[in-house]
């Protein structure tokens, strides 16, 4: 019984104590299994009834158990918890898709996507507000923005690529198809423009800059450390470039984006406009949903 008894330690070392510990415990209990084996010849047996000993011998089996359940318990629900705590903190850095297999094998993980729309959105005249402002005052600001961006963001089941300063990314078409990717990244927009005009971020009145632009994309992670699922091709640097060239409270959109989405979306031309490169591209500020203004 003293033997049953001592197994508890090793066990308790190894889910309660440092690793290095638990070697001391276990060499601990080998040590006086081999000095009990080697004194139990010797050990004189004393008169005790039959029923004594079952009972005796019940009862240490029975409370040894319940404490190697007792710990083999604590063990799994701090490892389920730990483990979907870790889970929920993936989920929230790369897509399911991407962290499903990143799990699998730790390699690049890229491909190329035809169909996509790619959308940003910064703060008007950031800059000169964020310097009358102290670090944490303006911290708690962009933290409220992108936090209602982001509930945005997944009622349309779309994807938040990051956040660079002030500026905002989302992607739809990546990692899952979407064959609708250009009405929904517009039905996003005019939804952060409709939260910026109806509240104040921060006790600010903010303005937005929306631009978007739909094309092929490759996304995906590349590194070894600190993934980022990201994207890349012209597609992405044109969007960027009808956010940064745009109007306040504006959401600009290329012909590939218009296109697709014309017939469900009031559209004003906007004539063209130069881009980094020397390409001139014709452009579109999205007015409002047609069904909103009573459109056939």
């Amino acid at each position: 019984m003293v033997i049953i008894w001592a197994a508890l330690c090793p066990l308790a070392a190894l889910l309660l104590d440092e690793s290095r510990q638990t070697v001391f415990w276990i060499v601990g209990f080998v040590s006086l299994l081999i000095v009990s084996a080697i004194l139990q010849p010797y050990l004189v047996p004393v008169g005790l009834s039959e029923t004594f000993v079952t009972w005796f011998f019940v009862l240490n089996v029975g409370a040894v158990i319940a404490i190697a359940f007792a710990l083999l318990y604590y063990f799994v629900v701090q490892r389920n918890f730990f483990q979907e705590r870790s889970e929920m903190l993936l989920l929230n850095i790369l897509p399911k898709e991407i962290s499903e297999a990143l799990k699998a094998k730790q390699q690049t993980i890229a491909a190329q996507y035809q169909e996509t729309s790619i959308l940003f959105a910064d703060v008007v005249d950031f800059t000169p507000m964020a310097a009358t402002m102290t670090p944490m005052r303006l911290l708690d600001l962009l933290d409220e923005v992108f936090q209602c961006f982001d509930d945005l963001v997944e009622k349309y089941d779309l994807e938040k690529i990051k956040t660079i300063g002030d500026c905002y990314m989302v992607a739809a078409g990546v990692p899952r198809s979407c064959p609708d990717h250009a009405r929904l990244i517009v039905n996003l927009a005019l939804d952060m423009r409709e939260a910026a005009t109806q509240r104040k971020f921060g006790d600010q009145k903010l303005a937005f800059r929306i631009g978007i632009n739909s094309g092929p994309v490759v996304a995906g992670v590349i590194g070894r450390k600190k993934f980022i699922y990201d994207l890349w091709g012209d597609a992405v640097n044109i969007a960027s470039r009808m956010e940064s060239q745009g109007q306040s409270q504006s959401i600009q959109i290329t012909s590939n984006t218009f296109r697709l989405i014309k017939d469900e979306f009031a559209c004003e031309a906007k004539g063209t406009i130069k881009v980094k490169g020397g390409d001139q591209l014709e452009v579109w500020h999205v007015l409002a949903r047609k069904a909103t203004l009573g459109a056939p």
